[in-house]
């Protein structure tokens, strides 16, 4: 330790150090790389999914109406109209997100329905209705669960990234 202040020690330079690491975890260079990589994957997997659970319930609208009616959310003359037509919402915004139409109002759509069904889930997780989900098909194949849940909260952070990418990357820099 001759010839060398407090100043130089290691123990005192580590926290500095770790200090500036962190508050650049990722260079200028890698953000310009990583953030539209990101966004792009995060848009087609949100994409494939609204894709995935779209087109199945666009040709069972009855089994969708019951698994819809069966969450006792909706009012009975709406039951109907909702089965017909979100299957095509999420087709629809399934295509606009892997086609990248749109964005910026497709995200919002895709967070909005994210955040409702979500909402119902749980709605009815804590109700104790032990009801298919109706995410993916119309069958009985997924009952509303602590999984369904995480995984539907999962698809929801997915969503809210993109949304923040998406118009963060709109608004003026100062």
């Amino acid at each position: 330790m001759e010839g060398k202040g407090a100043s130089d020690s290691p123990e005192l330079m580590a926290p500095q150090t770790a200090v500036c690491n962190s508050c650049e975890f990722i260079s200028m260079a890698d953000k310009k790389t990583f953030l539209p990589g990101a966004l792009i994957a995060a848009r087609l997997i949100l994409g494939a999914l609204f894709l995935y659970a779209g087109v199945p319930k666009i040709f069972q609208p009855e089994a969708f109406a019951r698994a819809i009616y069966n969450y006792q959310i909706l009012p009975d003359l709406l039951v109907n109209f909702a089965a017909i037509t979100l299957p095509w919402v999420e087709t629809v915004i399934g295509i606009f997100l892997i086609a990248g139409i749109w964005l910026p109002g497709t995200v919002l759509l895709t967070n909005l329905l994210l955040l409702t069904f979500l909402s119902a889930m749980a709605f009815n997780y804590a109700r104790g209705l032990d009801i298919d989900c109706g995410c993916f098909s119309t069958g009985s194949e997924s009952p509303i669960s602590s999984i369904t849940l995480l995984r539907d909260t999962a698809f929801f952070f997915i969503a809210l990234f993109h949304l923040f990418g998406t118009f963060h990357r709109r608004s003026p820099r100062h």
